[in-house]
């Protein structure tokens, strides 16, 4: 973003690149090579793609989930308003709106007038208004529910979103509560992709799960869900030969689960399947030797943390027991010898090819002697805790087992116990942690709209009033009216949260920075979280894959749609 006044067109987002992203996979049966091309050339679309991935999800509503496992699927057969251009670092390009303006507090769409549902339904303003509603409005019939919606809600649209107009079938207009400098950028995220109000309307009940939305989703997408296999957990797509944009060019797309990283990566080396993620530095370094796979390698725009549970154990309300773990932790050791340098020390939420980075920051040193130095100050002796993690590679922490005794190692030495709580799926894992059962956890984060408020104020805001903080408390309990879960450490720094509220509400590029550079700062010296690390984004592709067709994206995608296969 570029904009220095509070008129920010689509022109000049066009213009920008920011950086970040979310992600995640899966797919079935081997290999069958050869495509026709996309949908012009008369035959239509052939050949199946099969994507690999480390979990399977049983739940495909995209607004019932905060996972990339999830996002890798329903971005194949949604489309959102706005999207991010493939290839770019958060280009901002035409979707389901082929214009878009934020002037105030006012956002402006024209919508594509050639969309149909993959049920035959025309897409329209109303869907869009309902897609909304269904996320952060208790008084629409069909809304979701507080107990059953994504974290995603409020700060993609409830905490903005004052009325909507859908009065014309392809205008839209929507009216914030207050300027919002990232809005355009949020409704091009996958948690704002655009369901249809006729399946949404076809579910009665105010609060109603909904769950049969995520088990057979219905999307504008280039590629229609066909089945959740969720006995040999696979999930099935077909070509939508009606798309309205560039694709598809495979006839179907298998995602498929394999746990084992170096045994997906096999997979892809055999041919029995195209494409694979979440590696680790075994599996990526059975990809670089292989002669019928290659690795593709991008700079990553997240991070992966340690978060500290201030609401669950009193211990962590102090700073400098926060900061003498942060010392006790070998983060080099880390990224080093476990990650295998395909990931750079974190020193601050905010990665560095993202606005308002913070260069003047280092990460903290190992240095065990301090952090005992700290816990002696502080007048706490060392403890133990539970650390939660899970078992599935993720691309901020592709060895979450590895380092999770690394940090117990490290916290040994210095007279703490660890208890490692190792869950088996990712999806039963971030239940937990949206509880707030943790006393610590690994999580870790890709941006959704390359803007810096996708890290500082969805990760470490609590988005709750400011006088729910109580003075003199850097901490509020997850049962406080309106907290986030994504909020993981249940900080709430008064300051921090002035400063990124203050820089969210702002559309001067300049202000914007110094601001994000000031909450970095803050956020680094308070460590709410042990700042793990800056990870490369991975793929393994197979030789069968046109390599310029499949780009490797930090922000948005996997855009399988433009895949094509040899």
């Amino acid at each position: 973003m570029s904009q220095d006044t509070s008129d920010t067109s689509r022109r000049d987002f066009l213009k920008a690149a920011g950086g970040a992203a979310a992600g995640a996979v899966t797919a079935t049966a081997g290999c069958t090579g050869g495509t026709t091309g996309g949908n012009g050339d008369g035959g239509g679309p052939s050949g199946t793609l099969v994507y690999a991935r480390g979990d399977h999800p049983t739940n495909y509503d995209p607004q019932q989930t905060t996972s990339g496992e999830v996002a890798k699927v329903t971005n194949q057969v949604f489309d959102p308003l706005i999207r991010f251009e493939p290839g770019t670092g958060g280009q901002l390009g035409d979707s389901l709106a082929t214009d878009y303006s934020l002037d105030g507090t006012t956002a402006t769409l024209t919508l594509r007038e050639d969309v149909t549902f993959h049920d035959g339904e025309t897409f329209t303003a109303a869907d869009a208004k309902a897609t909304i509603q269904r996320f952060t409005a208790s008084s629409y019939g069909y809304y979701l529910g507080d107990e059953n919606r994504s974290g995603y809600g409020p700060f993609t649209f409830g905490n903005w979103v004052k009325s909507i107009d859908a009065s014309s079938d392809f205008e839209l207009t929507i009216e914030l509560q207050q300027q919002y400098a990232p809005f355009l950028r949020n409704l091009a995220m996958f948690a704002a992709v655009i369901l249809s109000k006729n399946q949404i309307e076809s579910f009665s009940g105010s609060g109603d799960p909904q769950v049969k939305l995520g088990e057979e989703p219905v999307g504008t997408g280039p590629f229609e869900f066909d089945e959740l296999d969720n006995e040999n957990n696979r999930v099935r797509l077909t070509a939508n030969t009606d798309y309205w944009g560039a694709g598809p060019n495979v006839g179907e797309v298998v995602f498929k689960e394999i746990t084992e990283n170096s045994t997906r990566a096999s997979d892809v080396i055999n041919g029995d399947s195209h494409i694979t993620d979440n590696l680790d530095s075994q599996s990526f370094q059975k990809l670089q030797d292989s002669d019928s796979a290659s690795l593709l390698s991008k700079n990553g725009i997240n991070v992966g943390y340690m978060a500290f549970n201030m609401d669950r154990r009193e211990e962590f309300r102090t700073t400098a027991v926060r900061q003498a773990v942060s010392y006790a932790v070998d983060t080099e050791a880390i990224v080093n010898d476990i990650y295998q340098g395909f990931a750079a020390q974190a020193d601050q939420p905010l990665p560095p090819d993202v606005m308002g980075h913070n260069d003047e920051l280092s990460p903290y040193p190992t240095d065990k002697a301090e952090a005992q130095s700290l816990l002696e100050e502080a007048g706490v002796e060392p403890f133990e805790f539970e650390l939660a993690t899970f078992s599935n590679p993720r691309g901020y922490n592709p060895s979450p087992i590895q380092t999770a005794n690394q940090v117990k190692s490290d916290l040994e030495e210095i007279g703490f116990t660890v208890n490692i709580n190792q869950f088996s799926t990712f999806s039963s894992y971030l239940d937990y942690t949206d509880q707030g059962k943790h006393d610590a956890c690994f999580l870790g984060w890709y941006t959704d709209n390359a803007d810096p408020d996708n890290f500082l104020y969805v990760l470490l805001d609590p988005k709750v009033p400011m006088d729910a903080v109580p003075d003199g408390q850097d901490w509020v309990s997850y049962d406080t009216e309106g907290y986030s879960t994504l909020n993981a450490a249940a900080w709430a720094n008064q300051e921090y949260m002035e400063t990124v509220r203050e820089a969210q509400a702002t559309y001067d590029t300049a202000q914007r920075k110094q601001l994000y550079k000031k909450a970095n700062e803050i956020a680094h010296d308070e460590a709410p979280w042990v700042f793990l690390d800056y990870a490369r984004t991975l793929r393994g592709i197979h030789e069968s894959v046109k390599r310029d067709s499949f780009t490797v994206s930090s922000v948005g995608g996997p855009y399988l749609e433009l895949v094509e296969i040899e």
